[in-house]
């Protein structure tokens, strides 16, 4: 019998900046929930990578005195060691600069120009440097790009080959209010780009005159196609050139962030329906981090790196603490100062401290765990993962689990029973730690074996998990 297939993708991060945490929470979510399928027994295949053509990254190259490809080899492992370092299991690790990729990307933009879908015109308006993206009325704060210094917004006039977006809005907006076919979540943003579809639409440009550092259009070289189309295209074809991968198509989720969520909701599947190719299943936009009340950037000095938070917390801490704070429909105000009390509070006290005294006492006791039943997903962990929301389930083991399995033995006191009555008590809690093991396995892997080891067989005394700071 076939096993059930699970495709979820990360959105693939631009080679002009190192992974920072926005780019780690995105990752770290989609791993846990990669985890948490293959838990479930099915065939996942998770998707992360780098994109690396584009204006941007040619000007880059240019300051760094290397050429595009020379500039992407280096950036692009950067990322892949990133999520090595945080035990991030992906399957594949897509680049643009790929042959195998971009002869998909031709393909599929030949079958939407054969479709009649595209055509030539001149595009006159604003345009944003630092996102690489045309402007339209509703991105714009004081007639600037919200997201980059007033400078990076410029008038530009050339010749493109445009999309008829236009045309697919009817469609869009009809898979979008039906419950069954709509594909944006969570409710906010679906509602968001609704009213941005309902409030007119204009085609959109598909290729770039002046950027070389690209794929050039088939049917006319002088041009080549607009980053963001050649990106999006790295989900589908990942599963067109990777073997094996073929049957994971459409994906089950792409994970991404709020600034990417036109491209990604309405643009992305306007051209697979042009194409006739099957649409993603579900596209989860999360919201953004901000620092210590401030939104984070370069110049405020106040970036975190996946690097700060392995080297203060570890692995397991680090991934813990990114997941139960991921941004969920609201933006997640965090810090360093925040985490390290959190680190102690939940991890160091509440699971580490908890472990520890019942290893203890189970070795004094000579506790002996006999193969334990079949153990499975508590139905809320199960509930809150299956809409991509980490924190909720964490919360829910921490609060509802953890924080009671603490009070319960500072109530019972088992180290004041004789043996005999000491063994049972202390197997009832060597149960209870087993099922949250398993349910934390998704989000930190290590820690969940280490307490498996702990519990099995003849108990002896743990390690200490997570050493307070």
């Amino acid at each position: 019998m076939n096993k059930k297939r699970y495709y979820v993708t990360t959105p693939i991060y631009y080679v002009n900046d190192v992974p920072h945490i926005g780019h780690t929470c995105t990752t770290l979510v989609a791993d846990v929930l990669a985890r948490y399928h293959r838990q479930l027994g099915e065939e996942v295949f998770f998707l992360t990578g780098t994109d690396e053509h584009g204006q941007k990254i040619a000007e880059e190259a240019q300051k760094a005195k290397l050429s595009p490809i020379e500039f992407c080899d280096k950036i692009a492992p950067r990322f892949k060691e990133a999520w090595k370092n945080l035990n991030v299991s992906f399957d594949y690790f897509v680049r643009t600069t790929d042959d195998k990729h971009k002869k998909v990307v031709l393909e599929l933009i030949e079958k939407i120009y054969e479709n009649g879908d595209i055509y030539k015109d001149k595009y006159e308006g604003l345009y944003c440097v630092g996102c690489e993206k045309f402007l339209t009325e509703s991105d714009l704060v004081d007639e600037k790009c919200p997201l980059h210094p007033p400078e990076k917004t410029v008038e530009q006039s050339e010749e493109n080959w445009f999309f008829k977006l236009s045309k697919y809005v009817p469609k869009l907006i009809e898979l979008i209010e039906d419950e069954k076919t709509n594909y944006i979540f969570p409710k906010g943003k679906r509602a968001e780009v609704l009213a941005k579809l309902k409030a007119g639409v204009r085609d959109t440009s598909i290729s770039r005159a002046n950027v070389e550092w690209g794929i050039p259009i088939p049917w006319d070289k002088s041009q080549t196609i607009y980053v963001w189309i050649d990106a999006l295209i790295n989900y589908y074809s990942a599963c067109q050139f990777v073997e094996g991968k073929k049957d994971f198509w459409p994906a089950d989720l792409h994970l991404l962030g709020k600034e990417i969520l036109w491209f990604h909701t309405v643009i992305w599947q306007a051209m697979l329906l042009s194409a006739g190719i099957e649409i993603p299943k579900k596209t989860y936009i999360h919201s953004f981090y901000i620092i210590d009340g401030q939104k984070m950037s370069k110049s405020l000095g106040n970036v975190i790196s996946p690097k700060q938070l392995t080297d203060k917390y570890g692995v397991d801490g680090a991934r813990y603490l990114v997941a139960s704070s991921f941004p969920t429909e609201n933006d997640a105000d965090v810090g360093i100062e925040r985490f390290t009390e959190k680190y102690n509070a939940d991890l160091a006290n509440n699971l580490g401290n908890l472990v520890s005294r019942v290893a203890k006492l189970a070795e004094k006791n000579g506790v002996e765990v006999k193969k334990t039943e079949k153990i499975g997903f508590y139905p809320e962990v199960k509930k809150a993962l299956d809409v991509s929301d980490s924190p909720k389930a964490l919360s829910f083991i921490w609060v509802e689990k953890l924080s009671k399995l603490n009070a319960k033995l500072n109530k019972e006191k088992p180290w004041t029973l004789e043996e005999d009555k000491a063994k049972p008590a202390l197997e009832g809690y060597i149960k209870e730690i087993l099922e949250v093991a398993f349910n934390i396995r998704p989000f930190v892997p290590e820690t969940a074996k280490k307490i498996e080891k702990v519990f099995t067989g003849k108990v002896k005394a743990a390690e200490i998990l997570f050493p307070k700071i």
